[in-house]
């Protein structure tokens, strides 16, 4: 799981990079705080064959990319 909760972007985005190019796992969690962050992971996940689902959580988002 990935916390980039109160990281401003393009830090989440750079975290989720990093864990998909180094172990390319089949399931990621993440976790943001702001909707431009959703926004950017999931264009970046979708570019990468990944599957995103959001759910909000609060002020949280909780995003599972799925290979």
């Amino acid at each position: 799981m990935i916390d980039a909760r109160g990281l401003s972007c393009p830090t989440p985005v750079i975290m989720v990079q990093r864990a998909v190019r180094g172990e390319s796992p089949a399931v990621l969690e993440v976790l943001v705080d702001a909707q431009v962050a959703v926004e950017n992971i999931s264009r970046f996940a979708a570019s990468a064959g990944y599957r995103v689902s959001a759910e909000q959580d609060g002020p949280d988002y909780r995003l599972t990319l799925t290979k």
